[in-house]
């Protein structure tokens, strides 16, 4: 599966911003998909996921309560809604897929198929 992530930019602390990750190849309806993001120098850190029957849904103590997950099956998308945004939430966030994964696998190694990332600015 391919996977195109958008929907990056600058924005104000407190403000949010929407992104989206669309898929195409593989049937997406069976994907766990989740985000991760990734700051210079650092690891990728797991923020949020979503399974395939959008049951179920993890999210990183950092962005709980603030980011929301979900994803529309009919159009192959999955989206991560951020609000409340901090600096520190600034970083490339990249989306990623795992057939039948669980919304519990926080590890990047995991994950089969990635998308290229996109770029999320937060000034104080």
């Amino acid at each position: 599966v391919q996977l195109q992530a958008s929907g990056g930019g600058l924005v104000q602390a407190g403000g949010s911003l929407r992104l989206s990750c669309t898929a195409s190849g593989r049937t997406f309806s069976t994907y766990t998909m989740t985000w991760f993001r990734q700051t210079p120098g650092k690891e990728r850190e797991f923020v949020a996921a979503i399974s395939w029957s959008s049951s179920n849904t993890n999210f990183a103590d950092s962005v709980k309560d603030r980011f929301t997950i979900f994803r529309d099956n009919a159009k192959n998308t999955v989206y991560l809604q951020m609000n409340s945004l901090k600096p520190e939430d600034t970083a490339v966030y990249y989306c990623a897929a795992k057939d039948y994964g669980s919304v519990y696998y926080t590890t990047s190694i995991t994950y089969e198929y990635w998308g290229q990332g996109t770029l999320v600015t937060v000034s104080s």
